[in-house]
């Protein structure tokens, strides 16, 4: 997949802009707040349907403005893909693939399989367990259709069987069997949910330990490690179990949805044991192994974006990174940097073509 144009209107703080692409790497330098992470984010809004940095889509549309409009046009299999991702204040976001709207825009997840590296991956590490499933959910997601079915089905459950333990608690009543209704359906999901991920860490973690070792400079032990409640009871035995104390906190205090990754450096988190430095690279190994697992599975080489992912990281780790990027293997890159200097030199030896666009 090559995204061969992107124009961008009354998004975020570019009001309107067209940029015509190198199918192999390209570079947008400029200070901060001129609009290079948001030239990144409207390729993911593209792909994923939603942004990277904001969740809150209206927030997305310019200050002032009442709708935003990305146009990407892609090719892929030697045809053209143009796909549109509009929002209009009050009303719902659209997604068209050739000009033709999804009903819903999960359908369109998996089309233009996309990795971002950027600085705000740093809540891997420093945010709670919500942040890294959603970083194996959105993985697993890009490539199987089901899963995220399930997940979106689990989700929307969850909500409501809270709002029941809610609703007993405040009207002092209870109905065992109305919540026996929305645990059957939570278990009818949570079991594949759990066996999926279970599965995608088994795969990942080599990858992943492989592409850390590539980029650090030194040897060290890291690994990730997958915590579930369902690896020791059914999840409709701990729904059980969990009762008393679910009606207590009025809500479900087990199922997947509480699962969490662990990020180890020598068996110790690395967000206490790991420097700056020791982070960063963890970080850029998750990503390209997130890179190298979704070409597997997808046969094609996902687009690459890496928003001032060299913030943190030495001149030598930055070549090393660009160095692994020109590979055959990769497909098309975009880079974003405050530094030109420090872009340019990582590029002097790139086999690859590029194009540095000054903002």
């Amino acid at each position: 997949m090559i995204l061969k144009q992107l124009t961008l209107s009354q998004y975020k703080n570019i009001g309107s802009k067209t940029f015509d692409l190198n199918p192999k790497i390209n570079c947008f330098v400029g200070d901060n707040g001129v609009g290079k992470s948001t030239i990144l984010d409207s390729i993911y809004h593209l792909a994923l349907g939603k942004s990277y940095f904001n969740p809150i889509a209206v927030q997305n549309i310019q200050i002032g403005k009442e709708f935003f409009v990305i146009e990407g046009r892609f090719e892929k299999d030697n045809r053209e893909e143009k796909i549109i991702c509009s929002l209009k204040k009050g009303q719902k976001k659209i997604v068209k693939r050739n000009g033709k709207a999804y009903n819903k825009i999960a359908d369109h997840i998996g089309l233009i399989p996309t990795v971002i590296i950027s600085p705000f991956d740093r809540d891997l590490i420093s945010e709670g367990s919500s942040t890294r499933r959603k970083f194996v959910d959105g993985v697993i997601g890009q490539t199987d259709t089901l899963y995220l079915q399930n997940l979106l089905e689990y989700n929307k459950i969850l909500s409501q069987r809270n709002a029941l333990l809610k609703y007993f608690a405040s009207n002092q009543t209870f109905d065992e069997g109305t919540l026996e209704v929305y645990n059957e359906q939570m278990v009818k999901r949570s079991t594949p949910i759990f066996e999926k991920r279970k599965a995608f860490m088994e795969a990942f973690i080599p990858i992943f330990k492989s592409r850390y070792h590539e980029i650090s400079s030194v040897e060290e032990f890291v690994t990730l490690e997958y915590e579930s409640q369902l690896y020791f009871k059914t999840h409709n035995t701990l729904l059980q179990t969990s009762l008393g104390k679910d009606r207590i906190v009025q809500y479900t205090s087990v199922g997947v949805h509480k699962d969490d990754i662990l990020f180890l450096k020598e068996g110790q988190p690395i967000k206490k044991f790991g420097s700056q430095g020791q982070q960063k690279t963890f970080l850029v190994a998750l990503k390209l192994a997130q890179f190298d697992f979704l070409k597997s599975e997808t046969g094609g080489a996902p687009i690459l974006l890496l928003d001032d992912a060299f913030d943190k990281l030495d001149q030598k780790r930055v070549s090393q990174i660009i160095s692994l990027v020109d590979q055959k293997d990769f497909g098309q890159i975009f880079i974003t940097d405050t530094h030109e200097d420090r872009t340019l030199n990582a590029l002097i030896n790139t086999k690859s073509s590029y194009q540095i666009f000054k903002l």
